[in-house]
């Protein structure tokens, strides 16, 4: 695939989601097989008020060869201005989310309410394009509910509106992520439009990733929730064999965020990814328990290395 003048080579990618891909899992996942990885969710309007939080985001790794930063809102006016930050003009390819279904983001007329105004959706995407020559993409859902599925009239017009690539997750807002994603529907997109598209949505595995290959025929594919805590599923999805080794890719994750954050800041982050590691392993019910009430990363750290090295003297690896 390629988008611009980007070229992508295994056609993977991690998912942008708020809270879960910093830098330091983003860089994980390209070790392990995927393309880029797409930064959490950034406010458009918080970076041309210069926050200092939201401008941590945009911290890249140096292995991020890719640099995709996903910006939200719903003012034309604060998209143009933030894509022509100096901040944002370091990343190759910058993506409008209109996809969340999260309340606190919809509310504000941003996500996934953008899916119910496209005028206002066409507006944003042509203030980006005309902003800058980085290519501009989307990613958005189904349609807001069952009764308005309209992602192949949305497809379009994003393509006549000048993004150079879209991304699909095939479910609505309103189903957040339950059921399942419709692939039929992403189909149904990629005949719709010539720009390239990507695929989201229930990759799990390398047998979910080859039906979703073939049912859809998309350019690309991007992973989000299948990566939790196994971020090998960039290799596992190409036929690549590789071994486990979390601790290896737990020290790297935490080496990296201590580039940038305090201890104290990391342990609390880390909880989720620590439990979302575990849940390849059998016999993990205690240490689940134990490891979210840790007060330290450095003892955090050590319990989960004594499990993970026990675990793989006595095969108790994956469930």
């Amino acid at each position: 695939m390629k988008i611009g003048n980007i070229q992508f080579h295994n056609n993977l990618i991690l998912a942008p989601m708020a809270g879960v891909t910093d830098i330091g899992f983003r860089s994980v996942c390209i070790d392990e097989g995927a393309d880029c990885a797409v930064t959490e969710m950034v406010s458009a309007k918080a970076l041309i008020y210069h926050n200092p939080k939201t401008f941590e985001l945009l911290e890249t790794a140096d292995n991020e060869k890719i640099k995709i930063l996903q910006l939200f809102g719903f003012e034309p006016n604060v998209f143009a201005e933030a894509v022509r930050l100096p901040e944002v003009q370091k990343f190759d390819i910058i993506d409008i989310n209109m996809g969340c279904p999260m309340p606190k983001i919809v509310n504000n007329f941003s996500g996934a309410a953008l899916m119910k105004n496209l005028p206002l959706a066409r507006d944003i995407i042509r203030a980006c394009v005309s902003a800058t020559t980085k290519p501009i993409t989307v990613k958005f859902r189904a349609g807001w509910d069952e009764n308005s599925i309209n992602a192949v009239e949305f497809a379009k017009m994003c393509e006549e509106a000048g993004a150079a690539a879209i991304t699909i997750h095939a479910r609505t807002r309103e189903q957040f992520y339950s059921g399942q994603s419709d692939w039929e529907l992403i189909r149904r997109v990629k005949s719709s439009v010539n720009i390239p598209v990507i695929a989201s949505g229930d990759v799990l595995d390398k047998a979910s990733y080859d039906k979703l290959i073939a049912t859809t025929h998309c350019d690309a594919v991007m992973i989000g929730r299948g990566a939790l805590g196994k971020p090998t599923i960039f290799d596992e999805v190409r036929g690549v064999d590789v071994p486990l080794n979390t601790y290896i890719k737990i020290d790297k994750q935490v080496n990296i965020l201590r580039k940038y954050y305090s201890d104290d800041t990391i342990v609390k982050h880390m909880r989720k990814h620590f439990l979302w590691y575990l849940k390849n392993y059998r016999n993990a019910k205690a240490i689940k328990a134990e490891i979210v009430t840790i007060p330290t990363l450095s003892e955090s750290l050590a319990v989960m290395k004594n499990f993970l090295d026990t675990a793989a003297r006595t095969d108790i690896v994956q469930q």
